[in-house]
């Protein structure tokens, strides 16, 4: 390789999410999948997937994601933790727990896997089988997470917050440290795939914002040493964005199920890019040469007043996929952000959807995968 070329070549990514299906026994209206699902039938096979855990370890990658979908929904699951872990990589299962019985989880544990995140839909069962679109799911959960503990393995909850449950938040912190576990997701959601056809009522109001803020301040206090409490507050109601991803291909990247390799899980909404395929493309060359990659990696590609801004290291522009949603162009500030013009935009989307007295917009489920 020329030493020009050379020099380019980015740090390689700290994780790797491997999306290995879309198949989900869930309707999560939230689902980041994006709308035009993988088929089952385009799914990458075990062989294919074992290659890649190979080529990520080799690329300097360290944690890998296995995530879906479903990835119980995949009957060679734990042939992909045993490959994985023969890889050298630290495997985590982000799972709804549907699909995992206790014989897979001994099979699982005996394969290497190293960490269960478990996706939590609601801390009531009545809301958290209604937004999931199964009954007793919510039940099936709490008997996994308190299962994985007992075995030993680290359990973090992955709570996504929105409009239906954001007021039950002191409660679902409640519950991880109840079930023992180490970590919680607070995770808003954040409006890509299903949750962007879900919006107007999936959009927690103002007030749920601060009341969370201030909910997730006095747990960090309270339980600090005991449990971790990751938040990513909803977008809307901040002044900045967030570093999406970290930065554009700067700490991780994605492979959907059929092998296509992303910088994030939604970037296949942005028109005009040619994503690579790892079917087709070693992952290394995916990372450090595809266009698609090095189109907003780094701080050259921004616009004003993003190039001039002191915030541009560490916010990194933005999310791209919410500037294409927004202002149908994701090259353009992040519409998050009060010192760009885009603001305006976004701030009357805001005031178009369901104020705090009125009941928000009905909810279309995710669909099913064949």
């Amino acid at each position: 390789m020329p030493d020009d070329v050379a020099r380019q070549v980015p740090p390689p990514p700290v994780a790797l999410l491997a999306e290995l299906t879309h198949r989900c026994p869930l309707s999560c209206p939230y689902c980041s999948n994006p709308v035009e699902m993988v088929p089952r039938g385009s799914e990458m096979n075990t062989a294919d997937w074992a290659r890649v855990f190979d080529e990520a370890a080799a690329l300097g990658v360290l944690q890998l994601h296995l995530s879906g979908g479903e990835p119980a929904a995949r009957r060679d699951l734990e042939d992909l933790v045993a490959a994985a872990r023969g890889a050298g990589l630290y495997v985590n299962l982000i799972t709804s727990g549907l699909g995992l019985t206790e014989a897979r989880l001994d099979a699982l544990e005996a394969a290497g896997l190293d960490h269960v995140q478990l996706s939590l839909q609601g801390v009531r069962p009545e809301v958290s089988d209604r937004i999931g679109g199964v009954a007793g799911a919510f039940d099936r959960k709490m008997a996994l997470a308190r299962s994985v503990v007992a075995r030993g393995l680290p359990l973090t909850l992955n709570a996504v917050m929105h409009r239906h449950n954001l007021d039950d938040l002191p409660a679902t912190i409640m519950l991880a440290e109840a079930l023992g576990a180490r970590r919680i997701e607070v995770a808003c959601v954040q409006f890509h795939g299903w949750a962007a056809i879900n919006r107007a009522g999936l959009m927690p109001t103002r007030a749920q914002t601060e009341a969370a803020k201030a909910t997730v301040a006095a747990a960090r206090a309270r339980l600090k040493g005991r449990l971790v409490i990751d938040f990513v507050p909803p977008d809307y109601h901040a002044d900045f964005p967030k570093s999406c991803m970290g930065g554009w291909g700067s700490t991780g990247l994605n492979v959907a199920p059929d092998g296509t390799v992303l910088p994030c899980h939604a970037a296949q909404s942005i028109p005009g890019m040619t994503f690579p395929n790892v079917r087709e493309v070693p992952l290394a060359l995916a990372w450090a040469h595809s266009p698609a990659f090095n189109a907003f990696r780094g701080t050259d590609w921004m616009p004003e007043p993003c190039r001039s801004c002191d915030r541009r290291s560490i916010d990194q522009g933005g999310c791209r996929c919410q500037a294409l949603a927004i202002l149908g162009d994701a090259a353009a500030p992040d519409p998050v952000c009060r010192r760009t013009p885009g603001r305006a935009q976004l701030d009357r989307l805001l005031a178009g959807l369901p104020g705090p007295e009125a009941a928000p917009a009905p909810l279309t489920p995710r669909a099913a995968v064949r």
